[in-house]
């Protein structure tokens, strides 16, 4: 019996028909891959699943009293909200009513019988007594640490705790757009396990190659604005697929040539003209239209980069590097040599070590220990995975281009607007602010806007993020063939395999080892990430770390000239050491207050104050160890 229905759904946006009259059931127990080029409707497929957006035409049914949750592609707000309260909020009505009635009850002052009696209805007719009880069993599947705060969680455990969000009200279908986005491998496996275990109907959209392998049974394409529906695998659905655009090409070669055979005929001379039936004309107009409005498969993106001057023979040499931020071991002593031609993964949990990594090996930080010699001629071209490259409020073809209407590729001056083209975007698309994008668009400008420039050493972190699979694979086609050194920080272990010739791994407490290979061949050679990566606690940093790991985890930037420092920096850096133990023992009292019993029983504006409160010590801490770590680096220079 199907959970889920939709019957001839249509959205359009001006003249231009996303999804045209589609229509697809589902059931219980399939987890269905939604796939298609960036901008085809995926989104907004699963935004009209979920009753956010009305389609233009069309229904959605859901089986009486199915629940619908999601898990959205940004990351729930760090804020001094604890894992069991937000983890609670997912129950809905529940939680409200049990946060209603406890609260009533703490109100000795007045009488709320009536109202409390109509909460202790509500609460058994939907079942709500047990919520604590659900939400603890939760917590301990999903292995959260409860009491924490969100402002004290990475990004992927605060992915973790808004799935247990969406899991707590047992929905009947759950849907997820780009779940593994900024997730280290690690926590994509645990995810992976945690899905194959639901029991109801899941839709989620992914570019993660291997997430999807595992994952889906049932896969739909949109496609020009139709559904292609496959019960079986990605590759099942890859030659089944391939076999349908052969068939559609034998189709509409056949209709072409019948209208060219019918343009001639109508185009002849007087002697035709007089004997031609009406029924021939109406025929050929009706050709006509059907061929105005066949859609054509978008094309290929056509991507190079430029080298220009190689670089010397050796890239960079570490001879017993190591790093440490205090007491914190970010580095062990380690030798490395990377040579030009290199194609190099960084694989291990956010906050390892990968951005301090880089920055030592471009030498714009100074290693603890240890030498590091640079190779000569490096022209770096660096890709950040958080598109701060990017003026979101500039065109596409204002970023790309700078401000200059023409830009020189391989030593050819080109419009941008037609060097855009390679990159899938139309003129008017070339014209649209940045903020106006996908997030799969915004990856291909920024890649357009890295290719302009010559490079021999290319830097990418997370290039795939939000990428279909046709662009993803032109850029692992392009990065096969590239003949200068590439350093990769990837989540994506298809890419990795397909890209990179070896892999530098992170296995835990600063150890750093190179294998020849692959993510699957650093499996195979007993590779593993730390298990400390996923544990329940011991994986969270303390407030000090936090602030020092979300330091290293900036940027990666070409080296600048390291200043020496003034008195007055001196001075400053040498008092920098008593404001931070400040900092942290305000913070620290700040904390033991609002972990109190009855804290959040007490007045309501005085709560917000404290949390208010304690969110600015924390940013003051977080600015006040950024800028002694600059200080430092500065100083030892």
């Amino acid at each position: 019996m199907s959970l889920l229905s939709l019957e001839q759904i249509s959205v359009a946006f001006g003249h231009n028909p996303l999804l045209s009259k589609i229509s697809f059931a589902a059931e219980a127990g399939e987890r269905v891959a939604i796939i298609g080029r960036n901008g085809a409707g995926k989104s907004t497929l699963l935004k009209i699943i979920s009753g956010e957006q009305v389609p233009d035409e069309g229904m959605v049914r859901l089986e009486g009293g199915m629940k619908i949750a999601q898990l959205p592609q940004e990351l729930p707000e760090a804020n001094g909200k604890t894992v069991r309260d937000v983890v609670s909020e997912g129950a809905g009505e529940a939680h409200s009513l049990m946060t209603r009635y406890f609260k009533l009850l703490e109100d000795f002052e007045n009488d709320h019988s009536d109202e409390l009696g109509d909460i202790q209805t509500k609460l058994d007719q939907i079942q709500g007594w047990d919520l604590e009880q659900r939400v603890n069993h939760m917590i301990q599947r999903l292995a959260l640490p409860a009491d924490k705060l969100m402002s004290e969680l990475s990004g992927g455990w605060r992915r973790r705790v808004i799935l247990a969000q969406a899991l707590i009200s047992n929905p009947d279908v759950l849907l997820l757009d780009e779940p593994t986005n900024h997730l280290d491998v690690p926590t994509i496996e645990w995810m992976e396990q945690q899905l194959q275990q639901f029991r109801g109907l899941i839709l989620f959209i992914t570019h993660d190659r291997r997430f999807l392998e595992k994952l889906a049974n049932r896969i739909i394409e949109v496609d020009r604005g139709n559904l292609i529906s496959f019960s079986g695998s990605i590759h099942e659905f890859l030659v089944f697929k391939e076999k349908l655009l052969e068939e559609e090409g034998r189709a509409n070669a056949l209709f072409d040539k019948r209208l060219a055979e019918e343009e001639v005929w109508i185009r002849q001379g007087i002697k035709a003209r007089r004997t031609r039936n009406e029924g021939r004309v109406r025929a050929l107009e009706a050709l006509r239209v059907e061929r105005s409005e066949r859609i054509g498969r978008q094309g290929n993106a056509k991507m190079a980069i430029e080298t220009k001057e190689k670089s010397g023979k050796l890239v960079a040499e570490f001879s017993q590097v190591g790093h440490s931020f205090e007491d914190k071991v970010i580095l062990q002593p380690m030798d490395l040599v990377v040579n030009r031609g290199d194609r190099i993964g960084l694989v291990g949990p956010n906050g390892c070590g990968k951005s301090t990594l880089l920055k030592i090996l471009l030498g714009d930080l100074e290693p603890s220990e240890g030498t590091v010699r640079q190779g000569t001629k490096l022209n770096v071209a660096y890709f950040d995975q958080l598109r701060e490259q990017l003026d979101p409020e500039q065109t596409v073809a204002e970023n790309v281009g700078e401000g200059k209407d023409v830009i020189e590729i391989n030593g050819q001056n080109k419009h941008v607007i037609g060097y855009l083209g390679d990159f899938l975007f139309p003129p008017e698309r070339a014209r649209t602010p940045i903020k106006a994008l996908s997030g799969g668009e915004r990856n291909r400008v920024l890649l357009a806007k890295l290719f302009t420039k010559p490079a021999n050493l290319l830097i990418m972190d997370e290039p795939t993020n939000d990428l279909d699979v046709e662009t993803l694979e032109l850029l692992e086609e392009l990065l096969m063939n590239y003949d200068g050194t590439l350093l990769l920080v990837s989540h994506d272990r298809s890419f990795l395999d397909n890209v990179v010739t070896s892999v530098i791994a992170f296995e835990g407490e600063g150890k750093v080892k190179e294998y020849v290979g692959g993510y699957q061949d650093w499996i195979r050679q007993g590779g593993k990430f730390p298990t400390e990566s996923t544990s329940q606690t011991n994986a969270e940093p303390t407030k000090k770390e936090k602030a020092k790991a979300e330091k290293e985890a900036a940027a990666v930037v070409v080296a600048k000239p390291k200043a020496k420092l003034s008195y007055k920096l001196q001075r400053e850096f040498e008092n920098m050491p008593e404001a931070i133990a400040k900092l942290e023992s305000e913070i620290a009292s700040l904390h033991a207050t609002t972990s109190s019993a009855d804290f959040y029983t007490g007045d309501a504006d005085q709560v917000q104050k404290t949390l208010a409160k304690v969110s600015h010590k924390e940013e003051e801490l977080e600015k006040t160890m950024e800028r002694w770590l600059e200080l430092e680096e500065m100083k030892n220079g």
